[in-house]
């Protein structure tokens, strides 16, 4: 079967299931609301970093992203719907590619129209606060937070592929955003830049110390992401439907 049916197949789930559609809108009403909350924030903090206090609506909204790559795969699971889909389209790795690009456009453009709308909303909130931030450190925070946004949702999609399941990523992946990074952030130092989370959030700051800048860190978030499709990729071919 050729792929371009496949795609149109993967794409359709995507649109008919009601979920998801509603989680990229959480993505974008979370993420925004947020940033504007955090534009109305104490900007005389010697730490202060605009670039972030914009986008920093990414933290919390980041997690309708992660349940969008994990509904989207984990879906396939519920009522033998996987194998009614593999008897149309035998070739596991043909199929798992066609989930990861329906996955990844959808992510990625809700995520590019969320950072620049956050960004914004936020900037008119922080008024002269920002005013030092340079048109390639904007543009670079934007698409950064897009792309990015795009990586977790593609992570999400791999584990729920190993885990078979959306509750397990989901529990796996939330406590580890909003918790044990941090945590782990604190007692690591610099080790916890090259997390999956805290790599790629790098590009949302102005500035950065460590190993890792703004394009690494993303690389790094990518190379994560890239492990979880393949092992997810691995469990699919190994594992009856």
């Amino acid at each position: 079967m050729e792929f371009t049916p496949v795609l149109r197949s993967e794409w359709l789930k995507i649109r008919t299931l009601r979920s998801l559609p509603g989680t990229l809108l959480a993505l974008f009403a979370a993420t925004t609301a947020f940033s504007a909350i955090a534009g109305a924030s104490d900007t005389s903090d010697p730490g202060f970093d605009p670039l972030f206090t914009a986008l920093s609506g990414v933290i919390p909204g980041q997690i309708a992203a992660v349940a969008f790559g994990a509904m989207a795969v984990s879906s396939e699971f519920h009522s033998g719907a996987l194998r009614i889909t593999l008897a149309a389209v035998p070739r596991r790795g043909r199929w798992f590619a066609a989930k990861t690009a329906v996955i990844a456009v959808p992510a990625l453009v809700v995520g590019l129209v969320t950072a620049l709308t956050a960004f914004l909303v936020a900037r008119a909130g922080l008024g002269t606060a920002a005013d030092g931030l340079s048109t390639g450190e904007q543009v670079r925070g934007v698409v950064g937070c897009g792309v990015y946004l795009m990586l977790m949702a593609l992570f999400a999609a791999g584990l729920a592929a190993l885990l078979r399941s959306g509750v397990a990523t989901l529990s796996l992946m939330i406590p580890f955003i909003l918790v044990v990074s941090f945590v782990i952030g604190d007692a690591t130092g610099t080790v916890a830049d090259f997390l999956p989370d805290k790599a790629g959030q790098l590009v949302l700051h102005e500035t950065y110390e460590g190993t890792l800048g703004p394009w690494s860190g993303l690389a790094v978030t990518a190379l994560w992401t890239a492990a979880a499709l393949l092992v997810g990729a691995w469990r699919l071919r190994r594992r009856d439907a």
